[in-house]
């Protein structure tokens, strides 16, 4: 697994810390005829090689300078301006699923990565995690619409879509949280929203504001505890 680690940092050195800021940009307006696009791919491959320790493995510093080539151009190709936030988290979940294949793939340990994509533990982890995104946000949506059609929508009062992420954040900690038994790191969560919002509820004086807030956030914790601990009994009972 070191191997894995050690092209891991490979990226983060390479996206991250020896990447200008002018080389992003000539890479968005030039695309594929950006020196900068190739230099990139080319320090990737270096360091990459350089952190294997072994020339050996020239091979496989091939392979991910090759990858990052085409998911990078892939990711130049179709992006927009409203859509490189979900490129970028496409881009590094790319990156990261080629290091973690070909690194496993290169110890001959190929039947450990798909034995673990495929187990049940992984699966339902999986299935918890993706059921406290999107589709715990639209049930609520649905759940608490009676209430929130009571509630005065000023525009321009609130980032666009802050309060659906935020939701999805917050479930997702309590959902770590729960499954690593650290039961009291939810209390603090609440407590810490809690006082983010005494400011709002305070200043607005609206007594319905107040009762929505609560329900909603008391529904969003409640679901994520509900899943936290169905997940962590079905994982300590040995079924999966």
């Amino acid at each position: 697994m070191i191997v894995i680690v050690k092209l891991i940092l490979a990226h983060i050195l390479g996206d991250f810390l020896l990447q200008p800021d002018n080389w992003v940009k000539a890479k968005e307006e030039k695309k594929a005829l950006a020196w900068q696009l190739y230099a990139h791919v080319l320090i990737h491959g270096l360091l990459s090689l350089l952190l294997l320790f072994d020339l050996t493995d020239w091979k496989l510093a091939v392979i991910i300078a090759l990858s990052h080539l085409v998911i990078d151009y892939a990711k130049l190709k179709f992006q927009t301006e409203n859509s490189k936030i979900t490129w970028f988290i496409v881009d590094q979940i790319a990156h990261l699923a080629v290091i973690s294949f070909f690194g496993l793939y290169w110890l001959n340990k190929e039947k450990e990565l798909f034995e673990v994509l495929f187990s049940n533990s992984f699966i339902i982890l999986v299935t918890a995690v993706c059921f406290l995104t999107q589709p715990v946000s639209i049930i609520m949506s649905v759940l608490i619409k009676p209430w929130s059609d009571a509630i005065p929508n000023e525009k321009g009062q609130s980032l666009k879509n802050a309060g659906k992420y935020i939701g999805i954040l917050e479930r997702l900690m309590v959902f770590v949280f729960i499954c690593t038994n650290h039961f009291e790191a939810v209390g603090f969560l609440l407590a810490t929203k809690s006082v983010f919002r005494f400011g709002d509820l305070k200043e607005s004086k609206e007594r319905k504001l107040t009762e929505y807030i609560l329900i909603g956030t008391l529904l969003s914790f409640g679901i994520a505890l509900l899943v936290g601990l169905l997940t962590q009994y079905l994982l300590q009972i040995g079924i999966f």
